[in-house]
């Protein structure tokens, strides 16, 4: 089912304010809008992978000896609109996008941005999640190659494609889950206020090709902002008998056992 309105924390559309449909030629100028006013909400998304050093962003080329790092995770999103690109640090201080994703010779070039110096930031290392906007010549049913550059950052992972997968047109403003690079791991994307970002609460396995995702139950008096934006959070799971055609179950914190397919192979 298709939507063209606010999300509230509930997890449904907000009734009272409908979007019109958008051209398809507009559609990555409305996500990287969304995820500008995500970044400047300052949110904290869950998610994984290490920052490492190395030579400056102009340097990276398809040819270049940029290795693979295994701290860097990526998976596809909302049909393969988005990627939610997978690092490890601290949980309040997620890179945010340096300037939109470039897509050159097959390969997805997104240079990360760390956050303000003075900016205080926790010392844990857990997986966050950077959401990066997919250039309409990306096909997601071909493996991607993913060059990640910026401040402190510098590696490189690859996607594996996902038949089946329709990235045109505009988004349906619903939650949807990927797997991720790392094995067991998988991010669940949502749309809402930036002001209130559903917390995973419990992740397990309820059957042999099912996961729930549990979320906390918001408190009464939460006040969400009316904006919409993309929310995303990496879990893991390590106990499916399948490791492909998996589906999240996403119950409480206002989704009332919502069914997504997970896209990808674990």
């Amino acid at each position: 089912m298709r939507h063209h309105g606010l999300m509230d924390v509930a997890g449904g559309l907000h009734p009272d304010l409908v979007e019109s449909r958008h051209p398809m030629a507009r559609r990555n100028r409305i996500l990287f809008a969304a995820l500008g006013s995500l970044a400047a909400a300052s949110l904290a998304l869950a998610g994984c992978a290490t920052p490492s050093g190395g030579p400056p962003s102009d340097s990276a080329s398809p040819q270049s000896s940029i290795a693979p790092d295994p701290d860097l995770g990526a998976a596809w999103l909302d049909e393969g609109r988005l990627v939610g690109l997978v690092t490890l640090g601290s949980s309040t201080c997620v890179p945010t996008l340096a300037d939109e994703a470039r897509y050159t010779d097959g390969v997805l070039h997104v240079e990360l941005a760390a956050p303000e110096a003075d900016r205080p930031c926790t010392t844990d290392l857990v997986p966050r999640v950077t959401l990066v906007g997919v250039p309409q010549d990306v096909d997601p049913a071909d493996d991607l190659q993913i060059e990640v550059t910026g401040d402190d950052y510098f590696g490189q992972v690859e996607l594996e494609g996902v038949a089946g997968l329709d990235p045109s047109g505009e988004t349906d403003y619903e939650p949807s889950a990927g797997w991720a690079t790392t094995e067991g791991q998988f991010v669940i994307l949502t749309w809402g206020s930036s002001t209130c970002v559903p917390v995973i609460a419990d992740v397990a396995a309820t059957g042999p090709a099912e996961v729930t995702v549990t979320y906390q139950t918001p408190p009464d008096n939460q006040a969400c902002t009316m904006d919409m934006v993309p929310r995303a959070a990496v879990t893991a799971v390590n106990d499916l008998e399948e490791d492909s055609d998996v589906t999240a179950i996403l119950t409480k914190g206002g989704f009332l056992g919502l069914q997504v397919p997970i896209y990808g192979t674990n």
